[in-house]
């Protein structure tokens, strides 16, 4: 898609239709709503689909896709859900910009810029009903230049949310857990780290689980952590084993809190 002109919304008859239908099957689960959290990207994501030939500058197309999203936002918080901002594109963009930025100027000026944009969309919504997904994209290939977490975790950490979910299963990531040894967690937040992995078809033990588990319980306090996967598991493995996926990563949890609260 290309912006000849200024973006606005066009309203939130589209995404109240998904609420509803989710609703439905939420309540058809037996499951609580204000427990279940609902998807809708961040501005730095959609820009990747969006090709900007109306604005002057990158901040006016960041900010203007801010506001549009922020109706979005406000429609998923005020039916009750969890609001889940998946931005692939604050670490995933690396990949194309790195000739042409340092590491400092990508995320001091270009990552910088679109967790300010998140802030503006998210304002007046509380914390505890936004958490905030960061990846370096659920496609299966090397990883080999992924923008190391240590670079922009302390950025992550000023997105206005109660809850920060990131890879922390596949090979590539999985030893970054150790930066929370060193890394304060600011009071009231939560940590969802990835501990099953879209990038293996093989299922996970669950002592392996909860062996992740507690490495993240013990650099930052049992109480502020969630077991989580590292980024969507639909169309990356078959239904069959990301379902198991999800059971082990089920049975892991619990003797990861057996191990914790014992």
């Amino acid at each position: 898609m290309i912006a000849s002109g200024p973006v606005k919304s066009k309203g939130t008859a589209a995404i109240a239709q998904e609420i509803d239908a989710f609703k439905t099957a939420v309540a058809k689960a037996g499951r609580a709503i204000d427990e279940t959290f609902f998807c809708v990207l961040a501005p730095g994501w959609l820009d990747h689909f969006i090709y900007n030939e109306h604005y002057k500058t990158d901040e006016e197309f960041i900010f203007a896709l801010a506001e549009a999203l922020r109706e979005e936002y406000l429609a998923v918080v005020n039916a009750g859900f969890i609001l889940q901002i998946d931005d692939p594109g604050l670490v995933d963009w690396w990949d194309m910009l790195k000739p042409a930025l340092s590491v400092e100027d990508y995320r001091d000026k270009f990552a910088r810029l679109r967790v300010d944009a998140i802030n503006h969309a998210l304002k007046g919504i509380p914390l505890d009903r936004v958490r905030y997904h960061l990846c370096w994209g659920s496609w299966h290939g090397p990883h080999t230049h992924d923008l190391p977490m240590q670079h922009i975790v302390q950025l992550m950490l000023e997105v206005n949310a109660q809850c920060y979910s990131f890879e922390a299963a596949n090979v590539r990531h999985e030893h970054e857990w150790k930066l929370w040894n060193d890394i304060k967690l600011p009071d009231g937040k939560i940590l969802l780290p990835g501990v099953v992995s879209h990038s293996t078809n093989l299922v996970e033990h669950p002592e392996l689980i909860a062996e992740r588990i507690l490495r993240f319980a013990g650099a930052v306090g049992r109480e502020n952590v969630l077991a989580g996967t590292d980024c969507g598991l639909g169309g990356r493995v078959h239904a069959e084993v990301a379902w198991a996926k999800l059971g082990a990563l089920t049975e892991g949890a619990r003797l990861a809190s057996k191990t914790l609260w014992r």
